[in-house]
């Protein structure tokens, strides 16, 4: 194992080298492309013209036909009629027209009486009266008051007719002819329709009471105020062509759509059309490819983006890195060979898949977020490789259930990550699993038979069982090889059952009540400030192992012994308390204990100077070197590291006190914080003057609840007085 982390770390520090990161990206990229490629890659099938299809041929996409949409067009068109408008004005046209010849008729009897009366009243006798004016004069004077075209289309005798007629009969003649002409003008009159629309009118006219000559007169006069009414309208047609043409939807090859039956004829447009779905053999398409290719350098930068945006130390960014694309592909791995078991047939068998594996892992060893963000991911994925038997490229089905086991699986697992917890959350996500797959299977309203309901429900069951199993299985070798420190093994060295701590507590028996008070006094103050109490907890277990190698020397195991130190110099004195620091992190070391407990061992000090020995030598001697009297550090370099060494030295001084009061206790942990602050032992950890006045108050308070005050039992009082 110690081969494999070295193996590890070696990758890990390649990873800040840019080229390998690349590397790495592009390592992580061809394995998905790799998994992938043959779900997207187009099915080819070896057909020929009016062979016979020996199975069933779907469309694996949607295509649309453009010659069917054309022929569909050009049907629409073929059916559009042309359009002719009605042109209604031409009707009262007509009908003024003809009403203007009546009256003018009128006015040329009205003109004649009038001369004739005037003619009358300077008649003499030697000049004799001209009864009336000829029938030729009234004609031309008619004519003058007509339109050339009237004048010249229109007969004498229609209008010898009209002068010979009197005023009412011309008033009747008039209204008979306009009515019959405007009965008949409301109607459509096309140009081959004119002499029907004439014909009408005469027989209209023909049998009115009328005297023949008017009569005959207003039949002509009728005749010829009809004309075509009816007028082709190219501006209406066209628009009327193009609405026919937009309301054509595309003809479209739908996606799943059968192409051909198994044993139907392949026609030249079945031919046609499986070359259009890109199921020929001669057709050539990189569209999926290049689909897939844009799909994997999204997936690529978006976990690019995610890690170099991650607030954290580049050593630890690139070990994360690192260990999220191990589990990564690992599952896009399991995915695939599931996956290649579609062959056989066997429906849901994408459901087995342990989903809830990597996001479950990922949350354990990273945090929850990522974890999250790797199941979209996975989810996009499955939806890919589980897509046998699919009319299109994606599965949903699948990819909506990966989602949502890996999401209940995450989500169930509590932040205390026990593997009770871990077993639990599989069990979880296994019942998510069974309600997904109902919701699936009821949506379509799908006929299902009670076995296919069994099989189903099997797979969801092995899917987050299996999920948990293998998280509890993998667990260990991740923590191992990446020297990774989990909530779980930090749990797991908590045991008192720990060799290490069996060693404290059977050699120091006192060190090891005095690491369990600083760990329950840590805890609580890293957790008041937001860091991690549990880490605090579990680092003071093992802050003071190194004084198992020489135990007797420290005051809280000589157990009313003499104390050794009362023989030794100040220097051997203070040599020997500094070396519980680097024997300590010795044996954590050589136990292959985690680096950060490590760490805390070894900063929980500092650089912080022995002061009773360094007076003690100075009484002796003046010239004392003040950096011989300092542990050797380093300094705290991380929040959990400076509260266990402020806990450490406020747990030993204030049982140190003989009677501790809440005063008492209060001002020896602001004196020994003021102390840290001074000596600039927490200059190089990122804790803050706020997050170090919590730290106090919240010490203050756990210590008052440990050395509060008792009440005397008679019994104690008695006893007090005999001894007295």
């Amino acid at each position: 194992m110690d081969k494999i982390q070295q193996h590890f770390i070696r990758i890990r520090k390649l990873l800040d080298i840019t080229f390998f990161r690349l590397l790495f990206f592009f390592v992580l990229g061809s394995v998905l492309f790799s998994a992938m490629y043959s779900n997207v890659k187009p099915e080819k099938l070896e057909l020929s013209l009016f062979s016979v299809a020996e199975k069933t041929i779907r469309s694996p996409g949607t295509v649309e036909d453009k010659k069917s949409t054309e022929n569909k067009r050009e049907d629409a068109l073929d059916q559009v009629q042309d359009v002719y408008t009605l042109k209604k004005e031409y009707t009262q046209n007509r009908v003024d027209l003809i009403t203007s010849i009546f009256q003018s008729a009128i006015d040329v009897n009205n003109e004649m009486k009038e001369e004739l009366k005037k003619l009358a009243d300077q008649a003499t006798e030697d000049t004799p009266i001209k009864e009336e004016l000829s029938t030729e004069d009234k004609v031309t004077r008619l004519k003058a008051k007509l339109t050339s075209s009237a004048s010249k289309d229109l007969s004498t005798q229609v209008l010898t007719a009209l002068v010979q007629a009197n005023n009412d009969d011309l008033s009747i003649a008039r209204d008979m002819t306009v009515t019959a002409i405007n009965n008949v003008m409301t109607k459509r009159i096309s140009a081959d329709e004119v002499e029907n629309a004439k014909k009408r009118v005469e027989e209209e006219l023909k049998y009115t009471t009328l005297s023949e000559n008017l009569r005959m007169a207003s039949i002509e006069l009728g005749r010829y105020a009809i004309i075509q009414n009816e007028f082709y309208d190219p501006t209406a047609t066209e628009e009327l062509r193009n609405q026919a043409v937009e309301s054509v939807e595309p003809v479209k090859i739908l996606q799943g759509q059968v192409i051909v039956e198994e044993g139907e004829l392949i026609t030249q447009d079945i031919y046609r059309q499986l070359k259009l779905a890109g199921l020929l053999s001669t057709e050539k398409s990189f569209k999926p490819f290049i689909g897939l290719i844009v799909l994997v350098t999204i997936i690529l930068s978006a976990i690019y983006y995610y890690f170099y945006q991650m607030k954290s130390l580049p050593e630890k960014r690139q070990t994360y890195l690192l260990l999220f694309g191990i589990i990564f592909i690992l599952s896009i791995f399991i995915m695939k060979i599931i996956s290649m078991l579609q062959i056989f047939n066997f429906g849901g068998i994408g459901y087995i898949f342990p989903a809830a594996m990597g996001g479950m892992l990922i949350k354990i060893l990273i945090d929850e977020k990522l974890a999250i963000f790797m199941s979209i991911i996975m989810a996009i994925c499955g939806s890919l490789l589980f897509n046998e038997g699919m009319a299109g490229t994606l599965n949903f089905s699948e990819g909506i259930y990966i989602l949502f086991s890996a999401i209940a699986g995450i989500l169930f697992l509590s932040k205390k990550n026990q593997r009770s917890k871990i077993l639990q959350a599989g069990t979880f996500a296994a019942l998510i699993n069974l309600l997904t797959i109902l919701a699936l299977m009821f949506l379509p309203n799908g006929q299902y038979s009670g076995v296919e309901y069994g099989n189903y429900f099997i797979t969801a069951l092995v899917s987050g069982i299996g999920s948990a199993v293998l998280t509890i299985g993998l667990l260990p070798f991740f923590e191992a090889s990446f020297g990774i420190l989990s909530t779980m093994r930090l749990i797991e060295l908590s045991n008192p059952n720990h060799p290490l701590l069996r060693k404290i507590l059977m050699e120091a028996p006192g060190t090891y009540h005095h690491s369990v008070m600083v760990a329950n006094l840590a805890e609580s103050a890293c957790e008041a400030i937001g860091a991690n109490g549990l880490l605090a907890r579990v680092g003071s277990y093992y802050h003071d192992i190194g004084k198992t190698k020489r135990p007797n020397f420290f005051i809280e195991n000589q157990m009313h012994l003499e104390n050794p130190h009362d023989r030794l110099p100040p220097d051997k004195s203070a040599n020997i308390i500094i070396a519980h620091v680097t024997d300590g992190s010795h044996i954590l070391r050589k136990h292959h204990m985690p680096k950060e407990i490590v760490d805390i061992a070894e900063q929980h000090h500092g650089t912080t100077l022995l002061k009773f020995f360094y007076h003690k030598a100075l009484q002796d001697e003046t010239a004392i070197k003040e950096d011989d009297y300092r542990y050797p550090g380093p300094k705290a370099q991380t929040k959990e590291s400076a509260v266990v060494g402020i806990a450490d030295s406020v747990e030993a001084a204030v049982r140190s006190l003989s009677k501790p009061t809440p005063e008492l206790i209060e001002s020896l942990v602001k004196k020994i914080v003021a102390d840290r602050l001074q000596d600039g032992q927490l200059n190089e950890c990122d804790i803050t003057l706020k997050e170090i006045e919590t730290v106090s108050h919240t010490l203050c308070e756990t210590l008052k609840g440990i050395f509060h005050s008792r009440i005397e039992y008679p019994e104690m009082t008695k006893k007090k007085v005999k001894e007295a």
